[in-house]
């Protein structure tokens, strides 16, 4: 008997060993909890299947059907790695694709440029919409963004330096702002405000306040007031501990809802928003692009703007300088004869007017992050401000007031320059 017994921890202990075998760099373990090669990548796929077959007998395609076709592409796109495959964002793809060929083929005609050109900002704004409107996360503007760096660089290279007309200083200069541009990137990716759970004692706060948001009625409001003999929002010294939050309370519930996120489950201090991208609140969020821009990374995000409009700007001098040398930058933008003559001249012409629309957007970007910052406001608080119809509106909405933080130019931009370095106290009126 004890022999049995002691034989079944063995026979559980080899049943397990295929489980616990390494992958090889072919192998991975699928969304099923399965192991799968990616050289099986387009096989056993019955909803990819059964798109093809209505896509071929012209009938609709369900969109529960796409969702799962795109869920087991995005599974099945991998890479060999060690120790297993990679698994590939889907998203970074398509610009490492389309960009090339979209500028190459603009570089066949006149129109076709402009066709090409005036397609992509719309394409791009499309997706932005929609990706914005589910909510959900996605590398493709930022693979965007630095495959066309390094796609720029690369036609500078291989079609502008070898003409002869750039020398080595400029080629210097246009490298070390693309290696700056790189750092201040990878610096506002970092961590921008996000606000982790308070502590134990801010948890027994928040409680009482869940409990008070779901009260109905002017006699559970006046509790939550802690005009009531009990309850833990009668404490005094919790109340002069957290008086911001405390003159929250003082309102009417609407006002404490502004104050309370309910998915992160703690108390927003002043200016601080919930990315429903990122889904955590962030400490003084501006807005969410290729990455969330909050109080620890703004100033990163405007250092990297300002060093991509001036290496962007020099690239672009030295380009047109190079291939139409008889005119000035601003006349061969708009007038350079006989470029498309030659496929390498017309390739640097498309690449010069692809990065002109890049520019002159990061350009608007960056100018009202600037009159943001000088009127001490952000972006997150115009567009509410825009919404309610509340605050000070100038130039047709471009500056916008709200009147709660302005302190003045100089001292706005003190704050801003001191953001991330130490904890700023904000007064008690300036509690949302």
């Amino acid at each position: 008997m004890t022999q049995k017994g002691s034989m079944k921890p063995v026979k559980k202990s080899k049943a397990e060993e295929p489980e616990l075998e390494p992958l090889c760099c072919c192998e991975y373990i699928d969304r099923n909890g399965e192991k799968n090669h990616v050289a099986a990548c387009l096989c056993d796929c019955q909803d990819l299947d059964e798109g093809c077959d209505r896509w071929i007998t012209c009938k609709s395609v369900q969109p529960e059907t796409c969702e799962r076709i795109m869920d087991t592409i995005s599974d099945r796109l991998r890479i060999p790695w060690l120790r297993g495959a990679k698994k590939v964002n889907i998203s970074i793809v398509p610009p490492l694709i389309l960009l090339p060929i979209f500028l190459r083929v603009a570089s066949w005609h006149f129109l076709l440029g402009v066709v090409v050109l005036t397609s992509l900002p719309v394409l791009a704004l499309w997706y932005y919409y929609l990706t914005h409107r589910r909510k959900e996360q996605t590398l493709f503007f930022l693979s965007l963004g630095l495959f066309s760096l390094g796609y720029m660089y690369y036609v500078f290279l291989q079609e502008v330096v070898p003409k002869g007309h750039v020398g080595p200083t400029q080629l210097a200069l246009l490298t070390c702002g693309l290696f700056l541009i790189l750092l201040a990137l990878y610096r506002a990716k970092k961590n921008p405000g996000y606000l982790r759970n308070p502590a134990s004692n801010d948890r027994s706060l928040g409680s009482s306040q869940i409990e008070c948001l779901n009260r109905k009625g002017q006699e559970k409001s006046k509790g939550f007031l802690g005009t009531d003999t009990s309850g833990s929002l009668n404490n005094r010294t919790l109340k002069d501990d957290l008086k911001g939050s405390s003159r929250v309370l003082a309102g009417s519930p609407t006002k404490v809802k502004e104050d309370w996120c309910a998915k992160c489950q703690l108390v927003r201090p002043a200016r601080a928003w919930h990315c429903r991208i990122c889904g955590i609140c962030v400490r003084r969020m501006d807005h969410h692009c290729v990455c969330c821009v909050g109080e620890s990374n703004h100033q990163a995000f405007i250092l990297a703007l300002s060093i991509f409009l001036l290496t962007s700007v020099y690239g672009i001098t030295l380009t047109l300088d190079t291939i139409c040398r008889d005119r000035s930058v601003f006349t061969a933008l708009f007038y350079c004869p006989g470029v498309y003559a030659n496929y390498s001249s017309a390739l640097c012409f498309t690449c010069v007017w692809y990065s002109v629309i890049i520019t002159a957007g990061m350009a608007y970007i960056f100018l009202i992050q600037l009159i943001n910052i000088s009127y001490n406001v952000t972006e997150r608080e115009v567009q509410q401000a825009l919404r309610q119809k509340t605050g000070r509106r100038l130039l047709c909405g471009l500056i916008v007031d709200t009147g709660q933080y302005n302190r003045g130019f100089l001292r706005n931009w003190h704050q801003f320059s001191t953001l991330g370095t130490h904890p700023f106290h904000h007064p008690a009126e300036d509690i949302v």
